[in-house]
């Protein structure tokens, strides 16, 4: 049973960095043809696409964040961590990490965590 959870502070202030870590159980992040992504639920609204990074090490970003994110992993933790820039109240919402197969389902998901812009 894979599974995964989210750390990270709850709060940030604008135009800083948000740094997540999602640390993996029950499965290697380096196992062949699987996909490990951040999603985020601003409240109110619908899942949105951060961004992933592959078995391989490759990463994508959704370009609707204009280049402010960056998905690193540590495979000796078996950890990946997103870091989203210059923050701001938009970026309020819950974060989760989640993994996909070639299928592209979804099925393992953090239990996600709330993360406040505010000063």
């Amino acid at each position: 049973q894979v599974q995964l959870q989210e750390s990270g502070p709850g709060l940030v202030k604008p135009s800083q960095t948000l740094s997540l870590t999602c640390t993996v159980s029950g499965g290697s992040i380096t196992t062949n043809y699987y996909y490990w992504s951040w999603i985020r639920q601003p409240p109110g609204k619908g899942l949105e696409w951060m961004g992933l990074i592959a078995y391989s090490g490759s990463t994508y970003y959704s370009p609707s964040l204009n280049g402010r994110t960056s998905i690193s992993r540590d495979t000796s933790k078996n950890q990946f961590t997103l870091q989203l820039i210059s923050v701001s109240p938009e970026d309020t919402a819950v974060y989760y990490c989640a993994r996909s197969g070639t299928g592209w389902a979804y099925d393992y998901w953090g239990q996600g965590t709330q993360v406040t812009v505010s000063s």
